[in-house]
């Protein structure tokens, strides 16, 4: 159990990280306006989040910009045309997933750039590749994180392997990222020590970014901050792929730092998220995103349960259970 001091105090090394237009833009093809992005971008200002993540650093060989929204490919210039010079303490982020992004040619200099803190994302096997996007992102001038996907499938002896790896680079923060939504909070804790332990050994910061498969994404966050994870992934209305993210407004709600301010997020969510919703954009917690995350699978099937506007709920689950 955790002292009631660590839930009722704050720890200046916390960062928020806002997440909502890249894990966000995984349910409607990162088509925002530009509203509500500079509408989002001045609420996190105004609420104290530290990062706002644009989308993806895309390879525009391989994704068509037809099919998707600007978010997916986080041009230089786009952001700018939100951010301007962005006068204020919020950092800009975007995500470099490995082998989706030409990252050599389209990550140039920080000098060049509104963005400060480029975001590589890997599965355990793709790490030698994640090593080097962390080094041209740092020579270039970037803060960088890496995210570790995928963590409830993989071998313990792997992720060590992986983060003894990842120490020894330039990279600023590694993260634990609970892709299909399976953890529970006593594993988060185990996973949290064993990142730590990698963290204190390599003078690393330690993140988390979770999933809400099992209504747990807020839980197993909480339950990081009083492990000792620093940098907290979270999204307004919880939107995110699937069954979505930890809510940006119940995690503001339960930091006690004085520099986030709950306020501005709930008036977001009022003006704008209730309308994405209305629009018909779908994402949160539902039986078929339980039922991946029961099975530690990827949400891929649920996924498209959902955008074929499925009900049979008994049935998926026979199918799914058939893929185990």
């Amino acid at each position: 159990m955790k002292e009631i001091s660590k839930l009722m105090s704050y720890r200046e090394s916390i960062r928020v990280v806002d997440a909502t237009l890249r894990d966000g833009g995984l349910v409607n093809d990162f088509f925002f306006d530009d509203d509500f992005v500079k509408s989002l971008y001045l609420t996190n200002i105004k609420s104290g989040v530290d990062y706002m993540e644009f989308g993806y650093r895309g390879d525009k060989e391989m994704f068509d910009p037809e099919k998707f929204g600007k978010w997916k490919f986080c041009d230089d210039d786009d952001i700018r045309a939100i951010v301007g010079n962005n006068d204020s303490d919020l950092k800009i982020a975007i995500m470099a997933d490995v082998g989706r992004c030409n990252y050599k040619q389209d990550i140039r200099p920080k000098s060049e750039s509104p963005v400060d803190l480029i975001r590589v994302a890997t599965y355990i096997n793709q790490i030698p590749t994640a090593v080097d996007m962390i080094e041209h992102a740092k020579n270039n001038g970037y803060e960088v994180s890496c995210n570790i996907m995928a963590i409830s499938s993989a071998q313990e002896g792997d992720v060590r392997a992986a983060l003894d790896i990842l120490g020894q680079t330039a990279v600023d923060v590694i993260y634990i990222v609970d892709s299909f939504g399976a953890l529970y909070p006593e594993q988060l804790q185990r996973v949290a020590a064993l990142y730590i332990e990698y963290g204190e050994k390599y003078n690393k910061k330690i993140g988390i970014h979770a999933h809400n498969n099992q209504q747990l994404a807020f839980a197993n966050t909480i339950e990081a901050v009083g492990d000792g994870v620093d940098w907290l992934d979270a999204t307004y209305s919880a939107m995110g792929r699937g069954a979505g993210n930890c809510a940006m407004e119940l995690l503001l709600g339960f930091l006690k730092n004085p520099k986030y301010k709950v306020f501005p997020v709930i008036k977001f969510i009022d003006e704008h998220m209730n309308k994405l919703r209305e629009s018909g954009v779908k994402w949160g917690y539902d039986l078929q995103y339980l039922m991946t995350g029961l099975l530690n699978q990827h949400p891929r099937t649920a996924i498209e349960f959902t955008k074929k506007d499925r009900k049979d709920y008994a049935e998926f689950y026979k199918e799914i259970v058939a893929l185990d």
